[in-house]
């Protein structure tokens, strides 16, 4: 199946996620890309939608070959097959994540606007992407949200290279796709329109989700308790 684009996607997803809805949980964007993926999710769930800022840690020979990832709250994620492929050391992914820190800052401090990363305490995080190839940025989002405390964290993506699939078990209690694609060949050619995301969009998604007509409760709203959901649905 190939997506219209990430609005279409992000309903399709939704569908997959049904069981959650009415649950204690907060959806959780990986920008720039997830938002408006992650937007729809939300809306479909009646649930919460925070960004979660995750940088990609290339090679410095092949900026596009990731062998990492850093988030928020510190946490960080390193392929070591990827370092090994790439030649390089400990100390040369701390090198290389401390030039990603500014830009990670910077992000933090745009789509957030001062808010604080929402308190997940007891709660289920659902990490959203647009799409899943080596899994390193949700990897380090899942990571993230562990420190924040979720209770459990689930990855839900329109599209996820099913390769992938088994390693990404090890970081999320669930996977859960529209496609399981094998090979994936690239999140791109799932999509009719897949343009980038620019900052103005993501502010934009965001603002609306805030305002209270949004249909969803701002993400540090009082709780009555987590809501465990139907079974445990898996994107076997």
């Amino acid at each position: 199946m190939r997506f219209r684009d990430r609005t279409e996607a992000g309903r399709l997803l939704a569908a997959r996620l049904a069981p959650w809805r009415g649950a204690d949980v907060v959806i959780l964007g990986l920008t720039r890309g997830g938002i408006p993926v992650a937007a729809q999710v939300a809306a479909a769930l009646g649930a919460p939608l925070e960004p979660i800022v995750v940088r990609k840690l290339g090679a410095p020979a092949c900026p596009e070959f990731a062998i990492g990832a850093i988030a928020e709250c510190g946490a960080a994620y390193v392929d070591p097959d990827a370092l090994l492929e790439a030649g390089l050391r400990d100390e040369d992914v701390e090198a290389i994540a401390e030039r990603e820190c500014s830009a990670l800052t910077r992000c933090v401090r745009l789509y957030r606007g001062g808010r604080p990363f929402p308190d997940l305490g007891g709660r289920t995080a659902i990490v959203v992407d647009d799409g899943v190839a080596t899994g390193a940025t949700a990897r380090a989002a899942a990571r993230s949200a562990r420190k924040a405390r979720a209770a459990r964290v689930v990855l839900a993506s329109p599209v996820i290279a099913a390769e992938s699939a088994p390693a990404l078990r090890s970081d999320f209690d669930d996977v859960v796709a529209v496609e399981f694609p094998d090979p994936l060949l690239a999140v791109c050619v799932w999509y009719d329109s897949f343009g980038p995301v620019e900052d103005d969009e993501v502010l934009a998604i965001l603002g609306r989700a805030r305002q209270p007509s949004g249909g969803a409760e701002a993400a540090d709203a009082p709780r009555h308790g987590p809501v465990q959901p139907p079974g445990s649905p898996r994107g076997e």
